[in-house]
Parts: C-alpha cells; sequence; structure tokens
C-alpha cells in the first residue's frame, strides 16, 4: 500500500489483532516490489494484506512470492493490482468493498434526501437575504414525499444506497442489465431501461463500475433526458458521464449535481463547477475517509483469523467478479 497509509488504516486495536494472528512486521510497508525488503518479504510471504496503492502482483514478482497463498484487500477494487496470474495460481482473494461500500451508500443517500428538500439553495437564499420570508410558498415543489430516486448499478453501492432509501415515501428505479425485475422489487425498487430512468427520476445516482461498456454511459442525450431541476449525483467515476456536457447542463442551471468524481479527476483550477450554487463538488471522499478507514483495516483482520482458522473468506473475489469490476 501507500507508504504512508497504513498507520491512518490500521488503529493500534487492529494491528494488535494482525499481529496476533501472523507473523507480521508492523514498520514492513511496501508500495514498490522491487526493492530487497520488498524481495526479501515476497520470499516468505504466506498472505498479502494490501490497500491503495498496492503494486500489481505479475508473474514476475509471483515467481518471487511462492508460498503466497491469499491477498487480503483492506479496501474496494482489486483491479488494480490483482492480476491474472494470480488467478492462474489460485491465489485466493478477498477484498473490503463491502465495509468501504457503507460511507459511500451513507453519503449517496444524504445528498438525495438534502437535495430533495432543496437545502443547498435554501440556505443561499437565507444567506442572502439574512431575513424571513414565506418558505413555504417560496420553496412550493420541495421535499422528499413520493419523489422518484433513480439508481443506477446494483452494485454493492446501489444495493446499500437503495435499501436505506427503502424506509422513505419514495419511488425507487433501478437500471442493471443483469439484474432481473423479481430481485428489483426485493430490493424495493421497479426495473427500468436507462432512459426511462433519466425522464422519470427527480434525482438520480450512479453505481455501476467503470467498463468500456459504461463509458460516457450518461451522454448529453440522456442529460437532456432529465426533467428541468433533477440532480445527478456521481460517487462512482468520472468517466460514465459525459464531463463537457454535464458541464454545459449545469453553467446553464438547467441541472443540479453532486460530484465526487469527475474527469479528469481534479479538474482544472479554471472549471467552473467549483463555484456555482447549484453544484456539490468533492474531492473523491464519498468512501472510507478518516476514521472510517480501520472500519477496512479490521474487516482484513477479521479475514486474516478466518485464514489463519483454515475457514473460507466471508467475502471473497471471484475471477469472475474481477473481471466485471470497477
Amino acid at each position: 500500500m501507500h507508504a504512508d497509509l497504513a498507520a491512518r488504516l490500521i488503529d493500534e486495536q487492529t494491528m494488535r489483532r494482525l499481529t496476533s494472528l501472523a507473523d507480521l512486521d508492523p514498520h514492513l510497508v511496501v508500495d514498490d516490489f522491487n526493492t530487497l525488503e520488498a524481495s526479501a518479504a515476497l520470499s516468505e510471504a504466506e498472505v498479502i494484506v494490501s490497500c491503495w496503492g498496492c503494486p500489481p502482483l505479475t508473474e514476475d514478482v509471483l515467481d518471487r512470492a511462492p508460498r503466497l497463498r491469499a491477498v487480503i484487500h483492506a479496501a474496494g477494487s482489486v483491479k488494480h493490482h490483482i492480476t491474472e496470474a494470480c488467478w492462474r495460481r489460485g491465489i485466493d482473494v478477498t477484498s473490503a468493498a463491502w465495509a468501504n461500500a457503507l460511507p459511500v451508500a451513507e453519503y449517496t443517500v444524504a445528498f438525495v434526501l438534502l437535495a430533495g428538500k432543496e437545502v443547498l439553495r435554501i440556505r443561499d437564499d437565507y444567506r442572502q437575504r439574512r431575513a424571513d420570508q414565506d418558505w413555504q410558498a417560496a420553496y412550493a415543489d420541495a421535499g422528499n414525499y413520493r419523489r422518484t430516486v433513480g439508481v443506477i448499478g446494483a452494485s454493492r453501492i446501489g444495493r446499500r444506497v437503495l435499501e436505506l432509501l427503502r424506509p422513505h415515501d419514495l419511488e425507487l428505479l433501478v437500471h442493471d442489465p443483469f439484474l432481473q425485475p423479481r430481485e428489483a422489487k426485493r430490493l424495493g425498487a421497479t426495473a427500468v431501461d436507462l432512459n426511462e430512468l433519466c425522464r422519470r427520476s427527480d434525482v438520480v445516482s450512479l453505481h455501476a463500475p467503470e467498463l468500456p461498456a459504461t463509458h460516457h454511459l450518461i451522454n448529453r442525450e440522456r442529460l437532456a433526458e432529465l426533467r428541468t431541476g433533477a440532480t445527478l449525483i456521481n460517487t462512482s467515476r468520472g468517466s460514465l458521464v459525459d464531463q463537457q456536457a454535464l458541464t454545459e447542463e449545469l453553467v446553464s442551471g438547467r441541472l443540479d449535481a453532486v460530484l465526487d468524481v469527475t474527469a479528469p479527476e481534479v479538474l482544472p483550477a479554471e472549471s467552473p463547477l467549483y463555484g456555482l450554487p447549484n453544484v456539490v463538488l468533492t474531492p473523491h471522499i464519498a468512501g472510507s475517509l478518516g476514521n472510517e478507514l480501520h472500519r477496512m483495516a479490521a474487516a482484513a483482520a477479521d479475514e486474516l483469523e478466518r485464514y489463519v482458522n483454515s475457514r473460507p473468506f466471508a467475502h471473497p473475489v471471484s475471477a469472475e467478479e474481477w473481471e466485471h469490476s470497477a
């Protein structure tokens, strides 16, 4: 993982668990498998505990890790460091993606409800007026009663978002080409095609993986399908949205957006999105942040305990899932 990440990821309690379960040097953090220190550790390693910044486990790296049996990833996607060579060698892989999904879903649901209530617009109005007015008259269309929320992608996060929204008086729509209508109903939503979801939704939230098939999934035409005043939330990947087309819509004021990810990942300093009142722009922090990192480390310790006791992982990643993941 990134050299400076371990100290923030693993709290004292979890580090004690890890070192009690395995022969683990708490001071050894590797972000380059080609150093002498890393090569020496690889020659004996049976399990790798990884997180963001782990280098790819290529054929060459695995040749230097003859005892390696498992990779326990204390974060979400394993796409960046697990390679086909890992699957060919039968290495078991597990991920704390479920733990990282929780804060993303919480972030999303918070902004779904705030969007329906028009809280940010009312805040700015109140800040400018600094006086009372008839708020009921001014915002007669605000509120979350019988609003329609569309979730794109029945991923782990998408499903959690639907679960958290289910108790509210909302109509829930979902689009996922691999989701059966019966399963959508079980999630409390109605399965619809993507264009219908865009046309009907007051809020659209993206939770699909970054794949060639999902590049610019929300293109200029689908943005035009969104009703005036609708909110687009993207906590997935910036490439899923045509950034230029979205910027034009937001500058016009026709749509609102909550963007935790963009393309590029950090927008140029001159981007108008930084200053628009109808845009919430955050720097890819919907996932685990601050003390939420400790949940992922604790999840990794749980999986290491299962491995030590010869029990199957609770959250394994299969080759098939890896192939279709972000």
